[in-house]
């Protein structure tokens, strides 16, 4: 699952080795978001209600007050030498595989048995592949082939088979074959994926006959039931919505003041920029999809606006994370050729690729999430900015509607070109309202509090875990 790390963060006790560490990591220039994935369900009554399907979608509630048991001892310890197979469609510093990686060292972390195939591999030697193996096998995880007997056997052994992503699926037929129906019973297929070229037969036809569907949104577990019912003529299996969240470490991170000092310190003199001018983020790897065109057409009409109204506000930047220096696409030059033709290239920020977002959430005011079309699944790096009390503009599409509160955590805008203009006004207010933008910041960390943190996640989870190993001990 961003958009959310394989960065390990030292506990506040080692602040100044943690400082080191993180400016450090700065300056790589591979992305990887955080991900610690935190469980948490919004209430599905609204789906349950409207449902022409008959596919069963569980809801859990999250604990809005107090200390959850789940926070004083380890709901996951049950999974302790239980033989999990995880499959990945690939392994790359994306928000799918990074977020599986996550849930293998949790359940390394109880003693469960963990095995590791990634279905597609470039034939050519890769870096990030061997960076990301090498640390799996560091913390127990035993990574084989995509193929051979010795995973068919493993698939066979298996008490519980994790897929990811619906790409996975293909893996099923082209290497376990005449023993897909012994291992479908056991698997649970976590999808992430909203866009509609995934609805292929040759990649979901099992999903009917698997023990369960983990899905990231509501909105996203909606549009999936109902398109493979509508598309394919399937059904979904019984289907778990969970939220992702933030962990121990990315909030001793934010709670952290003098770490946050130092750290916005240092982006903003790498970046060039005054203490005090006001810094818009948009943090996502380039591309049409996540809207980094628009939300720099929206933020130089911000800047008209500022002009026009003859406004007193501090000088704003827009900073656009997730650049790749080495390989350009046609799409990030695009971006590049618009700021240089509105003459705003003293106002925008292109940042390459970073193995850590801390920094840059540490040292910026608000964060746009500008994802297009359904928008995100879900969006970790929403609510990784509200754990650093930043307002978030997003669109509303997809799971940023189930994270942001229009109007208490952040402003919504349409997606496509119909909300240029509305996120330009909103960039505009918060620019020139501080007392909103802190409030809503506030606001913001009060809701990740309360909903998207780590004890959320290991509780749900456990629930999650605990109901597919049921099935498929029934079916056995």
């Amino acid at each position: 699952m961003a958009k959310h790390s394989s960065t390990g963060l030292i506990s506040v006790q080692k602040r100044w080795p943690l400082i080191i560490i993180l400016l450090c990591i700065t300056l790589s220039t591979a992305i990887v978001f955080f991900i610690r994935a935190s469980f948490d369900s919004c209430n599905s009554q609204q789906y349950m209600e409207n449902n022409k399907i008959s596919t069963q979608i569980h809801s859990f509630e999250s604990s809005k007050s107090g200390k959850s048991s789940a926070e004083s001892e380890t709901p996951l310890s049950f999974m302790k030498s239980k033989l999990v197979l995880l499959v990945s469609h690939e392994l790359s510093l994306s928000g799918g595989p990074l977020l599986l990686m996550e849930l293998a060292f949790l359940l390394r972390a109880v003693g469960a048995k963990v095995v590791w195939i990634t279905n597609q591999k470039p034939t050519e030697s890769d870096e990030v592949i061997y960076s990301l193996e090498q640390k799996m096998m560091d913390r127990g995880v035993q990574v084989l082939s995509a193929k051979g007997q010795d995973t068919v056997d493993i698939a066979l052994k298996a008490d519980l088979v994790i897929l990811n992503t619906a790409v996975a699926g293909k893996w099923l037929d082209s290497v376990l074959k005449e023993n897909v129906p012994r291992v479908v019973p056991k698997i649970l297929w976590w999808i992430h994926e909203m866009r509609g070229h995934y609805f292929k037969l040759e990649y979901v036809k099992h999903l009917p006959l698997v023990a369960g569907a983990m899905i990231d949104s509501h909105t996203t577990a909606e549009y999936w039931k109902n398109r493979t019912h509508d598309r394919l003529g399937i059904k979904m299996p019984d289907t778990y919505v969970v939220h992702l969240g933030n962990s121990k470490d990315l909030m001793e991170v934010a709670e952290d003041i003098v770490a946050r000092r130092v750290l916005t310190e240092h982006i903003r003199e790498s970046l060039g920029v005054r203490k005090d001018d006001l810094l818009f983020a948009i943090i996502n790897s380039v591309s049409r999809g996540k809207g980094q065109d628009l939300f720099l057409r929206s933020f130089y009409e911000s800047l008209q606006l500022i002009q026009e109204k003859k406004l007193q506000v501090p000088p704003i930047h827009a900073v656009v994370v997730g650049s790749d220096m080495n390989a350009q696409t046609k799409f990030e030059t695009e971006l590049r050729k618009f700021v240089v033709e509105k003459k705003i290239q003293d106002r925008v920020h292109f940042v390459n690729k970073s193995l850590n977002v801390a920094p840059y959430l540490a040292s910026i005011d608000v964060l746009v999430q500008n994802s297009q079309a359904r928008g995100e699944c879900f969006g970790r790096i929403t609510i990784e900015a509200m754990a650093f009390q930043l307002p978030v503009l997003g669109t509303a599409a997809g799971g940023t509607m189930e994270i942001v509160v229009n109007g208490t955590t952040g402003w919504l805008h349409p997606a496509g070109k119909e909300g240029v203009q509305t996120l330009a006004k909103n960039i505009v207010e918060l620019a020139t309202n501080v007392e909103t933008r802190l409030a809503m910041g506030k606001k913001g960390y009060e809701r990740v509090n309360e909903m998207f943190l780590e004890h959320h996640m290991s509780h749900r989870i456990s629930l999650v875990l605990k109901d597919v190993l049921r099935k498929s001990k029934n079916y056995a």
